[in-house]
Parts: C-alpha cells; sequence; structure tokens
C-alpha cells in the first residue's frame, strides 16, 4: 500500500481542486509521490476534458480591471465560472482568473469570442483555460466579458461567502464630477441589480407590455375609466423603480433618487455593468 497521511491528501487536493476519490487513486498509482500523482491528475484531466463539456458550471467569480484610456478610464469585467465552489475558491482558479483577465484587457476585448483568442504566455486564453481545466479536473468556462469606459470608472466586488472569492461585480462610468457618489452607485447596483440607466434604455416594445398590462389590471380591478391614465402611468413610474438605475431611490439613503444623488455631487451616471456568478 502505498505511503501517504490524509495531510497529503489534503494538500494535493488544495493544489489541483481535484475529488478525493482522484487524488487517493493518483496518490496510490504513484506510490505516495505527490509531485507524480500530481502529474497523473493532470493527463487524466486533460483526457477527460471532453468529458467534462456537458457539466454545469454555476460557480465561480467575477473579477475586474480599470485602465487609463482615450475617454479618461475603462473598466473591463469578467466573469469565470467552474463547477464546485471548492474550485471556486482555490489559489489554482483565481490566479488563472487573474491571468485571463490582464489578458482580456491588454487585448481590449470586449466579447467573449475575442477574449478566447487573446495571447497569454505563448497560447491563448481558450488553451490556458481548458490546460487549467484538465489541471484542476472540472469544466472552466469564461462565460463573460463586458466593458465599461467613460471620464471615471469606478468599482464595487462583493462576496456573497466570506470564504468565496466576489461572486458579484459592477462598474459605473460618470463624468469626473459624478465619481463622487461613484462608490455609493457601485454599491446599489450591486445590491437591487437594475435592468437600465435610463428610462431611454428600456424598449419599446417592453414599455407598451407594461402599459397593456397595467391597464388590463386596473380594468379587472374595477378602476372607474376616467382614472386610468393615471394610474395606468402610476403603476408604469413603479416599473421604472424596479428596472431603471436613475430612477431608483438610493440604496444608501432612500429619500433620494440615484440621479438626484449624484447630481447633487455635479455630475451624471453614463454607463454601468453588473455580474452575478451563474445569473
Amino acid at each position: 500500500m502505498a505511503n501517504y497521511t490524509a495531510a497529503d491528501i489534503k494538500a494535493l487536493r488544495e493544489r489541483t481542486g481535484a475529488g478525493m476519490l482522484d487524488v487517493k487513486k493518483a496518490l496510490d498509482e504513484a506510490d505516495g509521490n505527490a509531485e507524480k500523482a500530481l502529474e497523473i491528475i493532470r493527463v487524466k484531466g486533460l483526457k477527460g476534458v471532453s468529458k467534462r463539456e456537458g457539466r454545469a458550471t454555476s460557480e465561480g467569480l467575477v473579477a475586474l480591471q480599470i485602465v487609463p484610456s482615450a475617454e479618461g478610464e475603462t473598466g473591463t469585467v469578467i466573469e469565470l465560472n467552474c463547477e464546485t465552489d471548492f474550485v471556486a475558491k482555490n489559489d489554482k482558479f483565481i490566479a488563472l482568473s487573474e491571468q485571463v483577465l490582464a489578458a482580456v484587457v491588454a487585448a481590449g476585448a470586449t466579447e467573449v469570442d475575442a477574449a478566447q483568442s487573446a495571447p497569454v504566455d505563448g497560447q491563448t486564453v481558450a488553451e490556458l483555460i481548458v490546460e487549467k481545466s484538465a489541471e484542476l479536473g472540472e469544466k472552466i468556462a469564461l462565460r463573460r466579458v463586458a466593458v465599461v469606459s467613460g471620464e471615471k470608472v469606478t468599482s464595487y466586488l462583493h462576496r456573497t461567502a466570506k470564504d468565496l472569492p466576489p461572486s458579484i461585480g459592477v462598474l459605473v462610468a460618470t463624468d469626473a464630477a459624478g465619481a463622487a457618489a461613484g462608490k455609493d452607485v457601485a454599491q446599489h447596483v450591486a445590491a437591487i441589480a437594475p435592468t437600465f440607466l435610463s428610462r431611454d434604455d428600456v424598449p419599446a416594445e417592453t414599455v407598451e407590455n407594461e402599459r397593456r398590462i397595467a391597464e388590463e389590471t386596473s380594468r379587472n380591478e374595477g378602476k372607474p375609466e376616467a382614472a386610468l391614465p393615471k394610474i395606468v402611468e402610476g403603476r408604469l413610474g413603479g416599473f421604472f423603480k424596479d428596472v431603471v438605475l436613475l430612477d431608483q431611490p438610493l440604496a444608501k439613503d432612500p429619500k433620494k433618487t440615484v440621479k438626484q444623488a449624484v447630481a447633487e455631487a455635479g455630475g451624471v451616471v453614463t454607463s454601468f455593468v453588473r455580474f452575478r456568478v451563474g445569473s
């Protein structure tokens, strides 16, 4: 029987992210030699990559970076997924996310296909992800990439569990004056999850559908016909508060809207993006 301890198993699991059974089998095959077992896990992992293609990747992390640009600043955010939270908090997975993010920023990629083709250490991001997927024993996927530019870009990362990496990432672009309220707005976006920046960004068909629903609901409730226009517009206003960032009461101070809070600083919000792992 191979000579290794429970501590050896734990150490190898932390290095690779592989399952308990896979680690024990590798150590048995390697006669307890940790480095040889690591090589066995990596080789078997590469053979198993194609078998993992159909697996769900609902765990992972969000990473972001802000750099100077022609507009003032540009922020890039990525969502890198894996299968389990065990791998999500693995140092190798976190290091991979940093490599991928740096490569995406350097390449100026703004969407996943371009990001996958970005060069990194003599290979592409896609090739690096396949390699690390084999090493960690799970399917890993670059799910999303987004870029936000403005005079000033403010970021916010949030952990939903203290032992896991950030699962929510927000970028908010403002003019220079609006940066004073940027942190409050970014935290608001993380907590409330608006869909659109302004009412103008809501598709016309969506607005018309909400108006129709509000009108039908009001009629079914027996509201007076003469009062319907005002009631419908009131309900439509409630819809906008649910989905439009600038219309929402600021989480930190609900007595004012996000638009009012930024205006008090003398600025405006120009764009935002919010990623949450798996959603």
